[in-house]
């Protein structure tokens, strides 16, 4: 078992950034693929970033390329988002997740939703305009 908590969100203006933490507990850290995911009202929870075990591999949405970055710091078993030039669409519920790291053989499943095994609760972010 794997407990997973974030940490970090808030109301921000346009144009701003955040720093999401997302710490965990339980099973050896070191061993687990990392995801952010993001929920917005209304719609379905989908794919932001994901980090291999090492951190030597990242993964991403296209939609979210350049302005957010994914690192994870294994001595302290936690995993990092910073998100820069916030925009109001960013505004959603972000989501860290784990999962059992499997390799490079279908890197595919560390973007899906359904491969991961462990979520936290969220931490909310809001973009005002």
């Amino acid at each position: 078992q794997v407990q997973l908590a974030e940490s970090g969100g808030g109301v921000v203006q346009a144009g701003g950034s955040l720093r999401l933490s997302c710490a965990a507990s339980g099973r050896a850290f070191s061993n687990y693929a990392m995801g952010w995911f993001r929920q917005a009202p209304g719609k379905e929870r989908e794919f932001v970033q994901a980090i291999s075990p090492t951190g030597g591999t990242t993964y991403y949405a296209g939609s979210v390329t350049g302005r957010f970055t994914i690192s994870r710091d294994n001595a302290k078993n936690t995993v990092f988002l910073q998100i820069d030039r916030l925009k109001p669409e960013d505004t959603g519920i972000y989501y860290c997740a784990a999962q059992g790291w499997m390799g490079f053989s279908n890197t595919a499943r560390y973007t899906q939703r359904s491969e991961y095994d462990y979520w936290g609760q969220g931490t909310q972010v809001t973009v005002s305009s």
